[in-house]
């Protein structure tokens, strides 16, 4: 269901399968373009957790999907902040950061998946935008737009980031935290799917990675 929740950038939308049980995990999805390649990977994940007895929610974070504010304006400090506002509110015991939300995940038990730093999102985005510059005909380099980002922020990949966020991303990692489990994608099998051109789905990952979870979880 769809449930809403109070950040620090105001009133936000969460999906949730919350039935108050005891065991509570807070999802941090990937982040801008591989948020969409992962979105339903994600939510079958949530599913198959909810059918093992487990309560899951995702919150979305401030400038992202449904949210009102804008990304624009966010940096990964306000985001961080967002993450454990949502933890608390939700009353989590757990957390299952994807990706680029592990460097969000706040001090809880739980498990990264295929974790990143910002230096590698920040990489691959300047990457696909100055793939489609020379497509177009323009001339840009990694360096200067990055220069440029400092300054004044970049569109990248559709997406327009703030110059704190430039900045931030280029340093960023996950914290370490030493509840928090590695699972890496070869643990789970198949091809990875933000490496694909399109959305796409594998049932077969979201039941590894679920049970994953569930088995630790549970045990």
């Amino acid at each position: 269901m769809i449930a809403g929740w109070t950040s620090p950038s105001g009133e936000e939308y969460a999906l949730k399968f919350d039935r108050d049980r005891d065991r509570r995990v807070l999802v941090l999805p990937a982040w801008f373009d591989e948020s969409n390649k992962l979105r339903r990977l994600t939510a079958e994940v949530m599913r198959r957790l909810d059918g093992a007895g487990i309560d899951v929610i995702l919150p979305d974070l401030p400038g992202c999907n449904e949210s009102e504010a804008p990304l624009e304006a966010q940096t990964i400090t306000t985001w961080r902040a967002a993450a454990e506002a949502a933890a608390r509110e939700f009353a989590a015991t757990h957390v299952l950061a994807i990706r680029a939300g592990a460097i969000l995940a706040p001090d809880l038990p739980g498990w990264r998946y295929a974790a990143l730093g910002g230096s590698q999102v920040l990489r691959s985005m300047l990457r696909a935008r100055t793939i489609a510059a020379r497509e177009a005909g323009r001339e840009e380099t990694r360096e200067g737009l990055i220069e440029i980002g400092r300054r004044e922020g970049l569109d990248l990949a559709g997406y327009r980031l703030g110059a704190e966020m430039i900045a931030e991303l280029e340093t960023a990692e996950p914290p370490d935290l030493p509840r928090q489990r590695k699972i890496a994608h070869a643990d789970i099998g198949g091809a990875a799917l933000w490496l694909r051109a399109e959305p796409d789905y594998d049932a077969a990952q979201a039941d590894a990675l679920a049970a994953v979870v569930s088995m630790e979880l549970l045990a």
